[in-house]
């Protein structure tokens, strides 16, 4: 039996069982096998585990069309395998159909009965492309691009009513996009145009990108092993994140707050921005998150930073008015990260928004006050919904007159797919090499 989908199949039965995330299951069920595993396994189980996370209100509704069972009878197993199967069929090329069908029909055998099995062989000898192309028919726009793009009907009906149709549409489409692996180069320990020669070196394709620091990175596997990681010389980070630290325009010698630290690649380029001058605090409310921004801090050479374990709802009056600038990169929905983790789609909820933008109101509030008279502060989300950022803006200026936002002029937003810069408030969409984000500066004028 084939091994790689077996351990595909056992890692989406675990992260749908256990409502486990899928990079953390995914990368602990390949190392657990990985001595008999090739790189092109590794690469064939991701694609079919994400694939299939992405792509699963789709090929359910293909299962639906061909299903005597409805979707909630049918066993996770053979739901799974079926998922896998129809991927391959619908979204994959170079598998061949009757090799999907057999190994689909292996492991129903395997994972349910002889009956599981003739089950599987019947709905997937049935299934083509075209199935999925007929989605497209659907009258109702809503429908239509949640069934197309896979997207939650709240999620659809959401952006639809911010943006338009096809605004909506143009994101889930986005959202669905293989994301490239873009990193930040180090410059503190090598320049870029070093980083690039040896990259050549060791025939590794790159692109520059839009942001001076930043590549795209073509061909390279297991991050954590090759040397250049090892050494520090990059990090991975989309150009939305880095933007939001570049935008804060941190200057040499300053006094920083990164308020929402963890992992650490937004601190990590404050301290890039300012040469490891001045000082940087870095705040997470667990010590496992301080944890992962002190690694980065210690693999980069990082000098300038201090990590705080804090509660950022919490109010620390040893803080107040203590620092030149500030970045809130607040806790999230993360609609605009989906492509990197599709778990998004089926783990936040319309109810969620309610409490995370409670959290996001307070910790503006609090963080606030920690701001020189003069300093800036820079609040940004890796969502693009309407009431987590410019709703959270209104309010917060209305409650807090000493507060205006500062509109900055650069050169690398006039290139940038911005679904609206309103008023200094900067909402991206996601685009090839930008995640969805939302950025917005505020200056404190007097106390």
């Amino acid at each position: 039996m084939d091994k790689p989908r077996q351990i595909a199949l056992q890692t989406l039965y675990e992260i749908e069982k256990n409502n486990a995330y899928s990079n953390i299951k995914l990368d602990e069920n390949i190392n657990k096998n990985i001595k008999m595993l090739k790189e092109k396994d590794i690469s064939f189980i991701s694609q079919i585990v994400y694939g299939v996370i992405t792509w699963k209100i789709t090929l359910d509704e293909i299962i639906k069309k061909y299903s005597s069972i409805k979707i909630k009878k049918i066993s996770i197993w053979i739901l799974n395998i079926l998922r896998m199967g129809i991927y391959q069929i619908v979204f994959l090329d170079k598998i061949p159909n009757f090799a999907t069908i057999n190994e689909s029909v292996e492991l129903a055998k395997r994972y349910g009965h002889i009956a599981s099995s003739r089950f599987v062989n019947a709905i997937l000898r049935k299934v083509s492309k075209e199935d999925y192309e007929q989605l497209f028919n659907i009258k109702d726009e809503i429908e239509k691009i949640s069934k197309t793009t896979s997207t939650p009907i709240w999620l659809v009906k959401q952006l639809i009513k911010e943006r338009n149709v096809e605004e909506a549409t143009k994101i889930c489409n986005n959202l669905n996009q293989k994301p490239e692996l873009i990193v930040r180069v180090n410059s503190i320990k090598i320049t870029k145009e070093e980083f690039m020669k040896k990259l050549e070196e060791r025939k590794i394709q790159y692109e520059e990108l839009l942001l001076k620091d930043f590549l795209v990175i073509k061909n390279l596997k297991q991050i954590e092993k090759f040397d250049l990681f090892k050494e520090g010389y990059f990090i991975v980070q989309d150009q939305s994140a880095g933007l939001a630290a570049y935008y804060l325009n941190p200057k040499k010698n300053q006094k920083i707050l990164d308020a929402c630290s963890a992992p650490g690649g937004k601190t990590t380029y404050l301290a890039q921005l300012m040469r490891n001058t001045g000082e940087i605090i870095a705040l997470e409310k667990y010590q496992h998150r301080i944890s992962l921004v002190e690694q980065n801090i210690k693999r980069l050479g990082i000098k300038n930073v201090k990590t705080i374990v804090q509660d950022t709802t919490t109010y620390n009056k040893n803080l107040k008015n203590k620092f030149d600038k500030i970045l809130l990169d607040v806790p999230c929905m993360g609609i605009g990260v989906i492509k990197r983790k599709p778990d998004i789609k089926w783990q936040r909820t319309e109810e969620d928004i309610e409490e995370i933008t409670k959290d996001q109101k307070n910790i503006l509030q609090v963080c606030s006050k920690y701001l020189k008279v003069g300093g800036e502060i820079v609040y940004s989300t890796c969502s693009i919904l309407k009431k987590e950022n410019e709703d959270v803006i209104k309010e917060f200026l209305q409650e807090n007159p000493n507060f205006k936002i500062k509109k900055e002029e650069f050169e690398e937003l006039k290139n940038i797919d911005i679904f609206n810069i309103n008023q200094g408030m900067i909402n991206i969409n996601p685009q090839p090499g930008f995640d969805g984000f939302f950025i917005c500066k505020l200056e404190k004028f007097t106390n």
